[in-house]
């Protein structure tokens, strides 16, 4: 999360200079040197250019948020990444913009003129009241009748990835960063690329990693679906997913360390990644303690540790 790790320039916000100062903390290119952390791989939560706090909602894909820097820092860490043998893979939600980006501001427009000709008519989610599908959520588009989907906030529409363009225009934002020297990616809300039809985003992304795996054969990419076992190993069939099973106080890790069984917890990772390899023969199991959504996994290690001093 890199507004909260190092700060360069006295704004109180951490930023990317901050992130290639520090570097020799993270890996000072001897693996084996014992004064630096060793870090191999570095997954930065979203920095491109939003209105939001978490960044999560971008208002465009090829401008680096003014808080964290320039473009010029990012090429700066990528090269210094790539100097100390250090994977670096970039957060990238891209089932929805801001509200903000100029895509948005053309789509209201042009249903508010009811001009089906414009390119950006189709570029987001978008139904009448009698098509409002159930579980999804949706916000009128202005005095018109139509309705765009918004499944986290309103602030943050769905893109339409039935619209080729769409899809084009999101494999240009992948191309141009890997083209920069990012080893990958991790995907955001993977399961909202079409929310409720788990087939339908499964096929979106298979297309769209063997995409990816055109331009970098080696591209390193994990998924987050937020949902249960059965719904994850759905998405093996594109990519390594999260494995939300072992998150939090009441996950798998820290129950076992708890004290219960341990050979319920290692029944569990052999059954797990039997299922992994079964939908995929090159598929990783990615085990999940915590992130910067959550509070940190180490407090409820630290509570058992000191319920058994």
């Amino acid at each position: 999360y890199p507004r909260s790790f190092q700060d360069s320039n006295g704004d109180g916000i951490g930023d990317l200079r901050g992130i290639i100062e520090r570097f020799d903390y993270l890996n000072d290119g001897n693996i084996n040197s014992g004064k630096s952390l060793g870090v191999q791989g570095i997954w930065l939560s979203p920095i491109f250019s939003s209105p939001s706090y978490h960044k999560y909602d971008a208002m465009d894909y090829y401008k680096v948020a003014a808080r964290f820097g320039k473009m010029e820092d990012l090429q700066e860490l990528i090269e210094l990444c790539k100097e100390r043998n250090v994977k670096l893979i970039l957060d990238l939600a891209i089932n929805h913009t801001s509200n903000q980006h100029p895509w948005f501001t053309k789509f209201v427009e042009a249903r508010t003129n009811g001009n089906p000709n414009d390119p950006y008519f189709d570029y987001y989610t978008c139904v009448l009241e009698e098509e409002k599908r159930s579980g999804a959520t949706y916000q009128r588009v202005g005095n018109t009748p139509y309705w765009y989907e918004c499944n986290f906030s309103g602030d943050m529409p769905e893109l339409n990835f039935d619209n080729e363009q769409v899809r084009q225009e999101m494999l240009n934002v992948a191309k141009f960063y890997l083209d920069m020297g990012i080893d990958g990616f991790r995907f955001d809300a993977i399961k909202y690329i079409y929310y409720g039809d788990t087939a339908r985003s499964v096929d979106f992304w298979e297309w769209y990693m063997a995409e990816l795996k055109k331009i970098k054969p080696d591209i390193y990419c994990v998924g987050e679906c937020w949902s249960g076992e059965t719904e994850i190993l759905e998405y093996y069939n594109a990519m390594n997913c999260f494995n939300f099973a072992g998150s939090q106080a009441e996950g798998v890790f820290a129950t076992a360390a708890k004290g219960r069984s341990i050979d319920r917890f290692t029944q569990y990772v052999e059954s797990f990644q039997k299922k992994v390899l079964e939908r995929n023969p090159e598929g990783m199991v990615m085990s999940f303690l915590s992130n910067h959504d959550m509070d940190r996994i180490a407090g409820s290690f630290i509570y058992e540790t000191q319920a058994y001093m």
